[in-house]
């Protein structure tokens, strides 16, 4: 091969390479930038297209905070003396919901009978109760299952009597989740309780 024959092989070599790298180099750029497109879309880096979503869940209330959804004073309940928390415990504010009537239940392989009244905490804004109250009817319901799938010898020890209280509050959770998307009852309490 003659010199100048060489000199073009090579410089035709050398473009080819220069080209590969080129795409190459947009080939990644391309891969970035879309890869970070993504990023906004999804929301994961800030100033994406789509707008954050709007946080609805109910939130937290510190003690001594005002409750954007706080249900409205019964007549003759705000006259009283403001409410003042005590400085220990949960920083949250506690609110209680008391079901109108008792729970009465066969109890499971038993001729047993439970008779509960009982009361549900959240330390979440006025949301959760209002939502407890709209759907008593279906957490009731969840509410006498769960009572007929307790063994009655269960109910003979404390830490039978916690683990319902755990139960009832699970079960209270789910209806409110698959009807609002939220649960927020933070426990249960047994008003009364009687095993015939």
């Amino acid at each position: 091969m003659s010199g100048e024959a060489k000199d073009q092989a090579e410089a035709k070599t050398k473009g080819k390479g220069a080209a590969v790298k080129a795409a190459m180099a947009l080939a990644l750029v391309g891969a970035g930038g879309g890869g970070v497109y993504g990023l906004l879309q999804a929301g994961v880096l800030p100033g994406g297209g789509k707008e954050a979503k709007e946080d609805h869940t109910p939130k937290l209330i510190l003690k001594g905070e005002e409750d954007p959804y706080a249900p409205p004073a019964a007549e003759g309940e705000g006259s009283e003396a403001p409410d003042v928390s005590g400085e220990g415990g949960s920083k949250y504010r506690t609110a209680y919901f008391t079901f109108s009537d008792n729970f009465t239940s066969n109890l499971k392989n038993s001729t047993g009978l439970i008779q509960v009244s009982l009361a549900a905490s959240t330390h979440r804004d006025g949301r959760v109760l209002m939502w407890l109250k709209k759907h008593e009817l279906a957490v009731r319901s969840r509410i006498l299952i769960v009572l007929a799938d307790t063994p009655e010898e269960e109910l003979l020890t404390p830490e039978g009597k916690e683990l319902l209280q755990k139960r009832i509050t699970d079960a209270i959770n789910q209806v409110l989740i698959e009807a609002e998307g939220f649960g927020g009852i933070d426990a249960v309490y047994f008003r009364s309780l009687l095993v015939q």
